[in-house]
This record gives structure tokens, sequence and C-alpha cells, in this order.
């Protein structure tokens, strides 16, 4: 049995169960943390789950979460790592850019990215981005009739900056507002493969290796707006794209063609979880979808992802999170639940048969 973890817009907690190869067998969703009703913003922005020692960690703040510490971001750029060492809270604070919209740690946890509106994608060191001192350059104004300089000079802890794409047609500067953000793999602290979407409806591939203009520039694959969130797929060249309308399809990172869209989804797919053989989404439709999905081929793909099953969650779903176990075959999960039954079942004869007999001793006392 698959478990996922889904947050909602009212700060509540919930685990999505769903078994494998069950027909009829509807997905069970429970609420197992309330969110608190103080406050304004109480949605569950994003989930980080790890595991330790066999117990499943959930972080339901804008953070990841490592065995070690909790690294959070804001949209304001206030970077935060809290580490927890023998019952004592220490807590390091680093300043980024503003106005960001993502904002992702690398697998390895070394390195991290964001990007945002106006705001390039950025990789940084993370124990850089802590230890090293602010710097603050005060440059004289350009003498009148020059063009200001874009600075491109990195930033203390910054490993890697994106470029902007070339001017239009018109010669007119392309507006940056990235909006997700994906590892599709890191090497290295300064080696990474990132793959960004946009608000004009671009999804960019970035190689740290290669160059700081994006190595793959695709402008024809989301349907409705711009790109709500981009999700790297446990299958080799795997992507997974949702748009601000109700679209959600996977990517072939080879060439950058869609291999398949899902159908019957009427609310933007806002988070996405990977899992082996499946996707679990989160849309705005208050529907949590498992899908199934499929390796992308060249040429036809003859396999298509489908809708397998949907719950419906009385508050909006934002945030899906896959707690990292392995999924269990139906048929080891049936055994389980069948050795479950017959030992309570055991226990309840077991009981029955020591009542009869005080019956039975308070009867001879009687008489």
């Amino acid at each position: 049995m698959a478990r996922f973890i889904v947050g909602d817009e009212l700060g509540n907690l919930k685990t999505l169960r769903f078994a494998l190869g069950q027909e009829g067998d509807a997905p069970q969703l429970k609420t197992i943390h309330q969110g608190s009703v103080e406050g304004s913003t109480r949605a569950v922005q994003v989930l980080a789950v790890n595991t330790a020692d066999n117990e499943t960690i959930v972080r339901s703040h804008p953070s990841v979460v490592s065995a070690r510490s909790v690294l959070s971001c804001t949209a304001n750029g206030a970077l935060r790592r809290t580490r927890a060492a023998e019952g004592q809270v220490e807590a390091d604070i680093a300043a980024l850019p503003t106005r960001l919209c993502d904002w992702k740690l690398a697998p390895n946890g070394d390195a991290f990215a964001y990007g945002g509106d106006e705001v390039e994608v950025s990789v940084w060191d993370t124990e850089k981005a802590f230890t090293a001192p602010p710097v603050v350059v005060s440059k004289p104004a350009p003498p009148a009739g020059k063009k200001r300089k874009r600075n491109d000079v990195l930033l203390p802890g910054e490993i890697w900056r994106a470029k902007n794409v070339a001017n239009d047609n018109l010669g007119l500067r392309q507006p940056v507002h990235n909006t997700s953000l994906t590892f599709i793999s890191s090497t290295s602290t300064s080696a990474h493969d990132i793959v960004a979407g946009t608000q004009y409806g671009h999804v960019r591939r970035y190689d740290t290796r290669a160059a700081r203009k994006p190595v793959a520039d695709w402008d024809n694959v989301v349907k409705i707006g711009g790109v709500r969130a981009v999700q790297k797929g446990l299958n080799e060249h795997e992507l997974f794209v949702s748009d601000a309308g109700c679209n959600l399809m996977s990517l072939d990172l080879r060439n950058g063609h869609v291999a398949y869209s899902y159908k019957g989804i009427a609310g933007a797919v806002v988070s996405m979880a990977p899992a082996p053989s499946l996707l679990v989404s989160a849309a705005l439709d208050r529907l949590v979808r498992i899908h199934s999905t499929f390796s992308p081929q060249l040429g036809q793909q003859d396999r298509k992802g489908e809708v397998l099953q949907k719950v419906f969650s009385k508050s909006v779903p934002t945030v899906v999170a896959w707690d990292q176990r392995a999924v269990q075959p139906q048929t080891a999960l049936k055994d389980a639940e069948e050795a479950e039954e017959k030992e309570e079942t055991d226990r309840l004869w077991e009981e029955m048969e020591d009542a009869d007999d005080e019956t039975s001793a308070r009867k001879k006392q009687r008489k």
C-alpha cells in the first residue's frame, strides 16, 4: 500500500492510502493533524518528508527537513536553518533576493536553487550561504547618455546564475518570471541539471556545467496560461508539467515533446508527488487524484497514463508528498490483513472461554 501526505489550505495534514491492484477499494484520506485556527495564512505551502530510523519525519512549513536540520525560505528571501542538538534549538539566518516563487533543495542537500518574478534561476552552496558575510557594493551612477550595465557578479555563496534568453523579434528584453523548478540530477555541488517553468508558458532546462543560458527552451508545452508546477518523475527522461488551466502532462526531456496527458481534470494541478508506477496530484477542484505513469518513448507512445482513482477533500489541497516507503504488493498486504484479523478473532474466542469458566464457577458457589 502506498502512502502520501497531503496538506490543505486550512493547515491540515492528511494521509492518503491507496492499495495497488485492488478493484473497488477506494483511497482512504485521513486527517492526522489539525491546522491552527489563528492567523490569516494557514495553508500548507510545501511538504518535506524524510525517513530516519524507520520513522517518517514530516515538515509542513515551506521548508526541507533532514536528519540534521530544517531549511526554510520565504517569498521575501528569508532563509533559515534550524538545528536541534541535545535539546537545544539553534537557528542560522541568511538573506536572499526577494519576490521568489519557488525554492528547492538539491537531492544531496549541498546546494539549493530558486527563481521568481524578475529573479533568474540561481544555485547556491548551502553551507556558504550561511557562513559568507553579506557584501554591499556601491557603484557610482553611470554618466548621462550611457546605459547601465547589469550586475552579473555572483553573490557570496552563489555558485551559478542563469542568464536571460535573447531579445524577441522586436529587440525587446524578455521578462523573467520563473514559477516552478525541479532538480533533474546533481552530480556535485556545482554540477546540476535543473528544469524551470515560467509564467509565460516556457519550460527551460539548465545545465550549470554548460552555459548560463538554457540548453533547451520549449514554448509549446502548456495550453492555458503559464506553467503552474514542474516535477521530475521517477522514470528516465520523465517530467510532469501542469499549467494554469486544468492540464497535466508527461514531458519527454530528450526532445520536449508531450508523451501523454491526463483527461478528466477540472482544476489547476498545484502539486505532484511521483512514486513507482504512480503519480498523485492535488488540484484546485478539491480532488486528489491517483494517476498511472509510463516511461516516455521515442516516437509514438504506446502506453498512456490515466486517472486510476480520485478522492474528494473538504478543503482545497495545496501540496502532496510521498513518504518514500516501498510500495507493498497487494498480495503481501492482503496476507498481513488476514493474519491480523485471525489474531483478533482468536483473542475474542479466548476471552469468551474465560467468561464461560467464570460463570460456571459462580453457579457452583451458589449451589
